[in-house]
């Protein structure tokens, strides 16, 4: 069977006019038009094929790689807002409608969203929403705390930013455990922090416990060298001026240089800490 708005792996059933037919060893073909036809060739040969609707509504294949695929998230540029809905560029010809429905804000041209691709059953088209919650659900969740989770930036709140985890649930990190600048879209790692009770996820962007001290001393070593061996900071320095200059909490920074100096790698005095030399 040849799913539509993923990647399809097919293999070449005849040469025409128009392009390529390609087929999934069943009963469904699809056209891969001229333009991206491979310069060599041969009848019998697969390839690797993304699927999607064309101007007309009719199934078509492309080698090119959309920004986004079915049931992913990405933050995509509105091209243009008609009566009937927004059109967003997804790196393919026929651009991506999101219906006015779908949309949590209002769109304009111009204007960046984070998205969810999905295949429409009414219309069997795909569309995206920028709703993107409700296609999370914690209700059963596949993660547990300390686990290491890839994050999608989803949108600001009062109390921090919420992020999607590992493309299945909502989570948030508090304001005062943001200490980089991060956007919609942005995607990263991080750590869960907590599991509540009605399973909202606290996340965190940097390692939690013993688990923060080792990468956070190493980026303070590297910082260091950087630096000529010395920076004007210990463990009186201000939370404001650790964040501005290694963008880490005060807490984590007092725990990084603890560990560096009983592993004497470094000094601490009242004007900084210092690299020693070996």
């Amino acid at each position: 069977m040849i799913h539509l708005g993923e990647y399809n792996t097919l293999e070449i059933l005849r040469d025409t006019e128009p392009g390529l037919f390609l087929g999934d060893g069943e009963d469904g073909e699809v056209l891969l038009p001229n333009r991206y036809v491979p310069e060599t060739f041969e009848i019998g040969d697969k390839l690797e094929v993304f699927v999607y609707l064309d101007n007309e509504e009719r199934p078509v294949a492309t080698t090119d790689k959309p920004f986004i695929k079915k049931g992913d998230f990405a933050l995509l540029r509105c091209n243009q807002v008609t009566k009937f809905g927004a059109f967003l560029d997804w790196g393919l010809v026929k651009e991506l409608f999101c219906p006015f429905k779908e949309q949590a804000f209002k769109m304009k041209a111009g204007g960046w969203y984070l998205v969810y691709c999905y295949l429409d059953e009414e219309t069997e088209r795909l569309v995206a929403s920028s709703k993107t919650n409700r296609f999370l659900d914690n209700k059963e969740l596949t993660v547990k705390q300390f686990d290491e989770v890839d994050l999608i930036v989803s949108h600001p709140s009062e109390i921090g930013m919420n992020v999607i985890v590992n493309k299945k649930h909502l989570g948030l990190v508090f304001k005062d455990d943001i200490y980089k600048d991060i956007s919609v879209g942005d995607r990263l790692k991080g750590i869960v922090k907590k599991v509540r009770q009605d399973n909202k996820l606290d996340i965190s962007l940097n390692q939690i416990g013993y688990r923060n001290i080792e990468p956070n001393a190493e980026f303070i070593i590297n910082e260091l060298k950087d630096n000529s061996g010395f920076l004007p900071l210990h463990d009186k320095s201000s939370p404001e001026d650790i964040k501005e200059q290694l963008q880490m909490s005060k807490k984590a920074f007092k725990k990084a240089i603890g560990s560096l100096y009983k592993e004497r790698l470094i000094t601490i005095s009242e004007d900084g800490i210092t690299l020693v030399k070996n």
